[in-house]
């Protein structure tokens, strides 16, 4: 996994010391060990786990600055893209946040077992959490999920002039038209749709870059089932 990660960090013109990428590797291991007894991922191959989660959560930082900067990852699973963003960006602050409590459980864990230092695991719902509102520079999330309802989840927790950016598949022309009523509405404005292939892989995603141009309307977000149920679409 080490070779893998090396080279993917080199292709993406990240800088990597031999450290973070041991810790990455580490933090891979403990995920493909404890996926044994607890459902975390799909991925176990090692090679496919180094590509598919963590250079693919890294190439995150070639569309975006993340120095310094207060982060959330909302629905990060079993953490991505947060960690390995944290790992290989140290002066940021992260706060992964995730309805799935083991899956929390596991990221906490590990972070503490590694010595990843500055990483908040938040059990529970990002729409279910006043006190993050409007808290953080750049919110993240890989979460499966039409945009209307991501940005209704993520967007209340930007602070203006922050970002909010979603990884999604390469093919997300036509979802990113259908969000454009909800991205207005919650203080959004879509700024970059910007496309980057995996390393060591065909594999072609896309990440869509929201700014922050201002407060997000009190009365969102609403409850998930509301949201899911009546996502914001212009009629």
């Amino acid at each position: 996994m080490e070779n893998i990660l090396t080279e993917g960090l080199e292709a993406l013109s990240i800088p990597a010391e031999r450290e973070t990428v041991e810790t990455l590797a580490a933090y891979g291991r403990l995920l493909a060990a404890t996926n044994r007894v607890m459902n975390l991922t799909a991925i176990t191959d090692p090679a496919d786990m180094a590509r598919l989660h963590f250079l693919d959560s890294a190439a995150l930082l070639t569309v975006a600055d993340f120095s310094g900067k207060r982060v959330a990852d909302v629905g990060s699973g079993a953490g991505f893209p947060g960690i390995p963003l944290r790992v290989l960006q140290p002066d940021m602050h992260l706060t992964v946040m995730d309805s799935v409590g083991k899956k929390m459980d596991f990221v906490d864990a590990s972070c503490r077992r590694l010595g990843i230092e500055n990483v908040n695991c938040i059990w529970g719902r990002a729409e279910e959490l006043p006190q993050l509102r409007e808290k953080f520079d750049i919110v993240v999330s890989r979460a499966v999920a039409e945009l209307d309802v991501l940005a209704e989840l993520c967007l209340p927790l930007v602070g203006r002039g922050g970002l909010f950016i979603a990884m999604k598949g390469p093919d997300c022309q036509a979802e990113a038209a259908q969000a454009d009523y909800a991205i207005r509405t919650l203080g959004g404005q879509l700024r970059e749709i910007r496309p980057y292939t995996i390393p060591g892989t065909d594999i072609s995603h896309t990440a869509l870059v929201v700014e922050k141009t201002a407060p997000t309307p009190i009365r969102y977000p609403r409850r998930y089932a509301q949201i899911k149920k009546n996502p914001l679409r212009e009629t």
